[in-house]
């Protein structure tokens, strides 16, 4: 018996789903964590959660598949990009809470070494923009808040890594300090041209980079877990970051082929092959994945909130009690009224890249309800998604393949509403597919080819299956007037 265990761990939640050899789920655990928001803009997670949960959930499916441990062939990670964990060597103990990727306390730090004229070179090395959203700064902050943090890193005896690397440190009981390109990219750190940690960021940042993992392909060898975890040793032979997992779990591997993941936020990837394609329009230049040493790199656009803004319907303003109550509601939504939510909760993402405007809603009348608010929160996706591949169509054009279709995986990604309003908006073809893990199959199945258990690149996107296409049902001239609206919704938004 053959099996891949695909440890996803997310933002908001940690899951384990386990692949049989024909890459079909056969069982899964999940469990959720709490967030922690100890100031405006800040965002945190006890690194502890993080483990606990990957260890429990990864446990819980096994069990409820009727596993042994001889059953399981290899374990691929993938996981929420930019999360910032800093540890003792020695120990395993965190020296401070995990700072979370959606996190702004580094503003002012991005905006300081904007201004010093830095952000060319950032750009031009690691792809990414001077923004919060990455490790770097986050890094940085921990040296220089958490007491004695930067005298014990500089005597070599604290890591850091994403959380894919604490969790590798985890697993491996302490003895493989490792990352992979994906992740690694994503750092605000590492020259994704010439494949390493960059010195020249480092030493701007003032990071000992001793403390950096080693960075490895996606599909490669990350050691074994210790023995007591799960009954055995199994070998870890696969990682990528959660949207780059996914972009391999839509078999996204020709140049100008898209996917679109909605979680808790929701990111774009476009596949330029073997080429680092530079922006024009504030999108981020990133691997997609890496293989037998060769990148392949990726344009990204990067939406903080997507799911997340059904989250707050249900734990803020308390109008649901569970996600999938959203698209019934939205159903309910008076079709006169046009309310538009901007939900900049911790800022704005791409193409806007405005760490400081916060969240807003227009539009509103004496007769707006919860379902005029669960209609504009779905909507504002949709919105946001076309901002997306705007920006990417044009940063594209020129370049020879691509198709004017685009894939999409992810929790939100099962409202059908929702994805035929994303279709209506963007005026283009929006496919489904059968299997909406995509990000743990990514993960999966890079584990299980580096193992050899599972088909090659072509033989992987020959197996990719659709489950729905929805194609566009609007209007162009009503498209172009709605879009409008979100347009001058955002201007002022950033303008409070």
């Amino acid at each position: 018996m053959t099996y891949v265990l695909a440890i996803d761990q997310g933002t908001t939640s940690s899951r384990a789903i386990l692949f049989d050899k024909d890459l079909k789920i056969t069982a899964s655990a999940q469990e959720e964590f709490p967030q922690h928001f100890p100031a405006s803009g800040w965002v945190e997670h006890d690194p502890a959660d993080l483990w606990s949960t990957t260890a429990g959930t990864c446990r819980a499916a096994i069990e409820r598949a009727g596993l042994a441990p001889e059953d399981i062939t290899a374990i691929g990670i993938t996981n929420q990009r930019e999360t910032t964990v800093v540890w003792d060597k020695a120990t395993g103990k965190p020296i401070h809470n995990a700072i979370v990727w959606q996190d702004r306390r580094t503003a002012d730090t991005c905006a300081a070494l904007r201004e010093a004229g830095h952000e060319a070179m950032f750009t031009d090395r690691t792809g990414l923009l001077l923004d919060p959203y990455f490790s770097g700064t986050k890094l940085a902050w921990l040296l220089d808040n958490v007491e004695g943090a930067r005298a014990r890193a500089e005597a070599g005896e604290l890591l850091f890594g994403t959380v894919d690397s604490f969790l590798i440190w985890k697993l491996t009981g302490g003895k493989v300090h490792a990352t992979d390109a994906t992740n690694a990219a994503r750092t605000l750190l590492y020259d994704i041209r010439k494949g390493r940690w960059s010195r020249t960021i480092c030493d701007l940042l003032n990071i000992p980079m001793q403390m950096l993992p080693e960075v490895k392909d996606c599909a490669a060898d990350f050691g074994v877990t210790r023995a007591d975890l799960f009954g055995r040793e199994i070998p870890i032979t696969g990682v990528a970051g959660d949207q780059q997992a996914a972009t391999v779990g839509q078999a996204c591997f020709q140049p100008g082929m898209l996917k679109s993941t909605y979680g808790t936020g929701c990111f774009a990837l476009l596949n330029t092959g073997d080429t680092p394609v530079q922006s024009n329009n504030r999108l981020l230049t990133t691997i997609a994945y890496q293989l037998d040493g060769k990148p392949t790199y990726a344009l990204e656009g990067s939406i903080f909130i997507a799911g997340a803004v059904v989250q707050w319907l249900r734990d803020g303003l308390k109008i649901i009690r569970e996600a999938k109550e959203t698209q019934p509601l939205a159903e309910s939504a008076d079709p006169a009224q046009n309310v538009i939510m901007v939900p900049a909760f911790t800022g704005l993402g791409a193409p806007y890249w405005n760490a400081e405007c916060r969240g807003a809603v227009y539009g509103l009348t004496r007769n707006s309800g919860p379902a005029e608010f669960a209609k504009a929160a779905l909507e504002s996706v949709g919105y946001q998604t076309r901002d997306l591949l705007e920006a990417m169509t044009a940063d594209w054009a020129g370049h020879e393949g691509g198709e004017q279709v685009l894939r999409v995986d992810g929790g939100m990604s099962a409202s059908d509403w929702a994805m035929q309003f994303l279709s209506d908006i963007l005026g283009a073809p929006v496919d489904r597919p059968e299997v909406l893990e995509t990000t743990a199959l990514g993960a999966a199945w890079l584990a299980g080819m580096q193992a050899g258990i599972y088909p090659d690149m072509a033989g992987f996107a020959d197996s990719w299956a659709l489950e729905n296409r929805f194609t566009p049902d609007m209007a162009a001239e009503a498209r172009d007037e709605r879009y409008a609206g979100w347009q001058r919704a955002v201007q002022a938004t950033l303008s409070v």
